[in-house]
């Protein structure tokens, strides 16, 4: 992962995948492919992906502290 990168490329897609069928739009993709989506879509799925992204850093942050004080 290079120093800029909040998550790897096989990570992002696995989220990328995961929010997509959360929200209803993993048969759409399947069927049309990432650019079968609408600006609305791409939108909604890429702030969703951001946030899980957000989370899972923080939470990542947590257990480092939490380390660093045990």
């Amino acid at each position: 992962m290079s120093k800029g990168k909040l998550v790897d490329d096989l990570t992002l897609l696995e989220i990328k995948l995961e929010v997509a069928h959360e929200i209803g739009l993993a048969d759409k993709i399947r069927k049309y492919g990432w650019s079968g989506l609408s600006a609305k879509e791409a939108g909604r799925l890429g702030g969703l992906i951001t946030q899980r992204i957000r989370k899972m850093k923080k939470e990542e942050e947590k257990a480092k502290q939490k380390k660093k004080e045990a």
